[in-house]
């Protein structure tokens, strides 16, 4: 029952994504707006459905479980640098292709994806504990990740963690140990505006499928291979570990979202800036995106 309850849910997120790539086949949306629609997402709107989680939840999230979900989040991004230490040599020979198959690994798309399909699954007061994941993440990226990249540590580089979703982030986070109350309308204008972060996300998604192509990116199978492990299996095997952690439902259903997300777009981000060739990670991209509809079913079924 619940695999189907969540696959219905999954499957109104990718009808939402298959909108945004007919209004790009169909010239409604072009580079030029997916550009702008984009840094709304990031700037404004993912941040404010974050805030406004945290705003609407005073009073119902304990210390003790953020600390312990800040806790799993760090053991989570520990336990997939190991892995992706180990498993990315079979995947390619190449030094360089190597680093981007462990960033692939270590960074899912924990915001883009994960908070919409968080909020719509379990409900909007369980973003906060995406908060800290994307909190970790970023520390993790901008430290680690661009150390892989580049060979060594850069200091300028933590400049970049500095952002409105981090900004917004802590904020999150003080409103909810302080319990700090906010007035109504400030939390209503929040909450509309962090709303529009689910419809636009999987528009963007299905933006990047309508220009990408379809048949290599849906007929290899080393990103088949790859898929399985980074949705499926390495998340099962942290399932037994959080289940020693916790017995809160909702808190277990959270963390296997965030151990079952797709790649996120860093990966290749810093791989195209660094001048690699990143087809492989662009199509991983796009078929964990498209994937995870029935995977993310299948772990919470098996979860709980």
């Amino acid at each position: 029952m619940t695999f189907f309850i969540v696959f219905f849910q999954m499957l109104s997120l990718l009808i939402m994504i298959g909108v945004g790539f007919l209004a790009t086949k169909t010239g409604m949306v072009d580079d030029n707006t997916n550009g702008h629609i984009s840094k709304l997402i990031v700037n404004i709107f993912n941040p404010l459905l974050v805030f406004s989680s945290a705003a609407n939840s005073i009073g119902m999230v304990p210390f003790h479980t953020l600390l312990l979900v800040g806790l799993i989040a760090a053991g989570m991004f520990a336990f997939f640098i190991v892995v992706g230490m180990i498993l990315a040599p079979f995947f390619d020979k190449d030094q360089l292709q190597r680093k981007v198959y462990q960033l692939m690994f270590i960074f899912s798309n924990l915001g883009f994806i994960g908070i919409p399909v968080v909020s719509s699954i379990l409900g909007a007061q369980y973003v906060v504990y995406v908060t800290e994941f994307i909190l970790i993440y970023t520390v993790i990226f901008y430290t680690y990740g661009v150390a892989l990249m580049d060979g060594k540590f850069s200091v300028s580089s933590l400049k970049s963690m500095f952002n409105s979703g981090t900004v917004f982030g802590v904020a999150a986070l003080i409103v909810i140990l302080f319990e700090i109350p906010l007035p109504d309308f400030l939390k209503s204008a929040a909450t509309y505006l962090g709303n529009a972060t689910t419809p636009l996300s999987l528009l963007c998604v299905g933006y990047s499928l309508a220009n990408a192509n379809l048949r290599k990116i849906f007929c290899n199978g080393r990103l088949y291979l790859f898929s399985a492990l980074k949705l499926l299996v390495l998340p099962l095997l942290l399932l037994p570990l959080v289940r020693l952690a916790t017995h809160d439902a909702g808190v277990i259903a959270t963390c296997m979202i965030m151990f079952g997300m797709p790649v996120g777009n860093m990966p290749l981000m810093i791989g195209t800036e660094k001048g690699i060739d990143c087809t492989n990670c662009s199509a991983a991209i796009i078929l964990t995106t498209v994937l995870c509809v029935l995977t993310i079913p299948v772990l919470l079924t098996v979860a709980g």
